[in-house]
């Protein structure tokens, strides 16, 4: 085995964990329980659409925020233009992304985003220094990984689309529970956005000889 093998068998690892996880939550559509601890068994599917949202939410903008930084690093270290344009796109996109979610979280629910340790106590989430809870790409190992890479390029594809996957699979999650259209809007575009993206940088690594 290879080390892009291992690496890519690492983060399947990773990604098959939370996406155990997060198949817990179709437990939405059916009862009142599950892995997202919500505060209450006895809610209505509308209640149980608002607190999905709202974890979503706390958890696609800290994911956007690592996409964000790994592309401002790319519009640095990247040597194709492929990749530096790639690396716009997201800041731009998820930038966006950010501040239309930050708006809907204030005007649904009245707060500003929580971050950090807050939004792990609010739900009563685990959370760990691998990155293992939802919305996180993983530690900074990863980061600084990106950032020494002999090859930036081929290590920025490795690391992006795994965290593409993982933003696709809370998404289909998302689209799954809740009620709100602007939401669903919201998650088909950024299903359509990166599932296009990952494609794009499976076609580079191939056509690059990685």
């Amino acid at each position: 085995m290879n080390n892009n093998q291992l690496k890519y068998g690492l983060i399947g690892a990773v990604i098959g964990g939370i996406a155990i996880w997060l198949l817990s939550t179709t437990a939405l559509n059916s009862s009142n329980t599950g892995m997202m601890n919500f505060k209450s068994n006895s809610q209505s599917p509308l209640q149980n659409s608002k607190e999905l949202d709202a974890h979503f939410i706390e958890q696609m903008i800290p994911h956007h925020e690592d996409a964000i930084t790994m592309g401002k690093l790319a519009q640095t270290k990247a040597k194709r233009s492929e990749i530096k344009q790639l690396a716009q796109n997201i800041i731009e996109s998820q930038s966006k992304e950010i501040n239309q979610m930050k708006d809907w979280y204030k005007m649904w629910f009245g707060k500003d985003v929580p971050i950090g340790n807050q939004v792990m106590n609010q739900h009563g989430m685990m959370g760990s220094k691998s990155g293992m809870h939802m919305g996180m790409m993983g530690d900074e190992t990863d980061m600084v990984r990106l950032e020494q890479a002999a090859d930036f390029d081929k290590e920025f594809i490795v690391e992006m689309i795994p965290h593409h996957q993982m933003a696709v699979m809370m998404t289909n999650m998302l689209l799954q529970g809740t009620n709100r259209p602007e939401m669903k809007q919201l998650g088909e575009d950024i299903i359509a956005a990166q599932t296009k993206e990952i494609n794009q940088m499976r076609q580079w690594y191939k056509d690059w000889g990685y």
